[in-house]
């Protein structure tokens, strides 16, 4: 690395103005529905279709996408975009297919769909569980991980448990203070300035390596030092490693490649997808966060368009940086990796820090590390305050039934301090993962295809029931985690000493997409047969909770409240967590205003101090009038025809891109 890569006086300037902007709009914005359960977790469903758009690219573009897809970009070339491309459509599902239900149902989260669609807690517990454990072992690890990779090459001064630990706590006050108005405020501003200097730097690699055409010709030609001195030294194991693959332009690829086979991308990919988009929490909050039906259409298609940007943003400037420093991103030689960048298994993962720090000049450096600093807080805050709404509404209320609103708020608080204590100890495993993108796709194969196979039968088949859908998530269960122990079993095997590779066939031949293609179809039996074996759910408890009762007016009795009434006999332990905001319980004995100045603070940080006895209680017509508002999906005939046809253009510029670069 060159010793002017550190940072001039003036990027550090432009770190502290980037910060400054940010902590400001969202200490603006965290003034508004942070006094509730509603307003912390959904926004006050207020959200306006481009921030809950931004905010929706924002959470899914972490630092992790800037490393890994440039990453896979200087590796293989341009095939790793396909997970971009695939989620334009995936989007499109969302909005059109899943939110509807998601809104007529009224919920907050998604467990707590499939506790009102089946009934019972321990399909809900487990889903709880399991997305708590996803967030922390993938989501938290792989940010944290890739912003680690760009602070080490950035400020090699700098400690890392310090740095890491100080955009954690950053990202822990965002939505400590605020909720879900702050996080996706900060998102839509992050999703800016990303955008823009990804934008910027993206114009000087292309200048920098002669324009698009040049690039495609020097990709071919980027081979390190090692691979070209040692090419007819038959001794030498290395010799076809450090070599771009003929592929390397191509999106639809040989079912037998190593990487990205076409039928794993066209629909392994697309079940991995479908859980990620259409079913996890981080994602379906923000749609749900628009104020009606049509924001979040458009906030779907908003997103989507901005789905186009990462090929361009990311993974071209990655094949770039492999052009220009082929040594070192592109080395094939483990000794020589490891001196580049402390990794035997390649150093593509610094492709992307590596073109900011030798490419770009004083100040605009600084832009780019805040661009990566805004993608790890940007990512963080959306999983913490994700991960607090599943604690605190899926898990604390089924340990602490009669909980007060109060204590929901505190506690969903706690959740985010305790996510940030388990992230930091998680730091030094994390940071002995190798291939850190294709690991977080294989995990998602392991886990994602059992959870998408219930939520798409909960969703388009009324006769699937609880039985069904609980037998299939557990077979689902014991395959997935049998083939991931079985997998990481085995040691990674550098290139060039392949003979050593131990793993029997169902391993090293079955693609990691593939399996999850075989995992769907086993779990989506398992459901169906179990379901069709079992007494099926009365129709009176499914009004407006699959997609063709989605329009239903008839009054829906949930099987959660049916089960707790029969448990507990009290009405008051099977509310609703809308209807919780106008049955909040006094927050202290004295006044508020008599209260001294500690705890005030303590309040305004738990964001509770409007809710004091003065606060207006809704009668009974105003809450059934709100509710109604909020789970109304009928949109306007002129209003539907502009979103279907702005879906149509999406789906046909997705489709020529898919085409052209097949």
């Amino acid at each position: 690395m060159a010793s002017d890569s550190r940072l001039h006086w003036g990027d550090i300037l432009v770190i502290v103005g980037y910060f400054i902007a940010v902590i400001s709009v969202g200490i603006i914005s965290s003034c508004r529905n942070r006094g509730s359960i509603g307003g912390y977790f959904l926004a006050g469903r207020s959200m306006h279709w481009i921030p809950v758009g931004a905010s929706l690219f924002a959470s899914n573009i972490g630092s992790g996408h800037f490393v890994g897809l440039a990453g896979s970009g200087a590796a293989s070339g341009i095939g790793i975009a396909v997970f971009e491309l695939n989620a334009i459509f995936i989007l499109l599902i969302l909005g059109w297919l899943f939110v509807p239900v998601y809104v007529a149902a009224g919920v907050f989260t998604m467990p707590e769909y499939l506790r009102k669609r089946f009934g019972g807690q321990r399909i809900r517990i487990y889903l709880s569980v399991l997305a708590l454990l996803l967030y922390v072992f993938t989501k938290i690890s792989a940010d944290l991980y890739s912003g680690a990779i760009f602070l080490t090459q950035a400020l090699p001064e700098l400690n890392l448990y310090v740095a890491v630990i100080i955009l954690l706590a950053v990202a822990a006050i965002f939505t400590i203070g605020g909720g879900l108005t702050a996080v996706i405020w900060t998102d839509f501003i992050q999703t800016v300035i990303m955008v823009v200097g990804a934008f910027v730097l993206m114009i000087m690699s292309f200048i920098k390596v002669g324009g698009y055409e040049m690039l495609r010709k020097k990709y071919f030609e980027a081979y390190p030092n090692t691979t070209l001195v040692n090419w007819d030294n038959g001794s030498y194991p290395y010799t076809k490693c450090g070599i771009p693959p003929e592929n390397s332009w191509n999106l639809i690829r040989s079912p037998e490649d190593g990487d990205l086979p076409w039928p794993g991308v066209m629909f392994g990919l697309t079940i991995s997808s479908v859980w990620y988009w259409c079913s996890d929490q981080v994602i379906v909050q923000r749609a749900l966060a628009a104020k009606n039906l049509a924001h979040a259409k458009a906030g779907t298609l908003f997103a989507g368009y901005l789905k186009f940007l990462p090929m361009w943003l990311i993974v071209f400037p990655g094949m770039v940086s492999r052009v220009l420093f082929p040594d070192v991103v592109g080395c094939g030689d483990p000794d020589e990796c490891e001196r580049h960048c402390g990794s035997r298994s390649g150093c593509t993962n610094i492709a992307y820090p590596t073109l900011v720090l030798e490419l770009m000049p004083a100040g605009l450096r600084g832009l780019m590390l805040a661009v990566m600093m805004s993608a790890l807080i940007s990512s963080l805050t959306s999983i913490f305050n994700s991960s607090s709404t599943i604690f605190t509404m899926d898990i604390w209320r089924r340990i602490h039934k009669n909980a007060t609103e109060v204590e929901l708020m505190i506690v969903g608080r706690l959740c985010v301090i305790v996510l940030v204590g388990v992230g930091i100890a998680w730091i030094p495993i994390v940071q002995n993962i190798s291939e850190l993108f294709h690991y977080i796709q294989a995990i998602t194969s392991f886990l994602a295809p059992p959870v998408c196979a219930v939520y798409v039968l909960a969703v388009f088949w009324k006769r699937t029931n609880e039985p069904g859908a609980f037998w299939g998530l557990m077979v689902g269960l014991v395959v997935g985690i049998v083939r991931f122990a079985w997998e990481y079993s085995y040691s990674p095997v550098p290139c060039g000493e392949e003979a050593r590779d131990g793993r029997p066939d169902i391993i090293s031949k079955v693609h990691y997409l593939h399996f999850g293609i075989i995992l769907f179809v086993i779990v989506f039996v398992v459901t169906v047969v179990v379901s069709l074996l079992t007494k099926p759910i009365d129709e009176k408890h499914l009004h407006r909770l699959t997609f063709m009762s989605r329009y239903s007016t008839l009054e829906r009795m949930d099987l959660s409240e049916v089960e707790e009434e029969a448990a507990a006999g009290d009405a008051e332990g099977r509310a609703d967590p809308q209807m919780a905001e106008s049955r909040a319980s006094a927050l202290a004995e004295e006044p508020y205003e008599s209260l001294p100045w500690h705890k005030k603070m303590c309040m305004w940080i738990c964001g509770i101090e409007k809710m004091t006895g003065e606060q207006h209680q809704m009668t009974d017509a105003e809450m059934r009038a709100l509710e109604e508002k909020q789970t109304s999906i009928h949109m306007k005939p002129m209003l539907r025809r502009l979103l279907n046809v702005n879906a149509l253009v999406l789906m046909t510029l997705a489709v020529f891109l898919w085409g052209f670069f097949a």
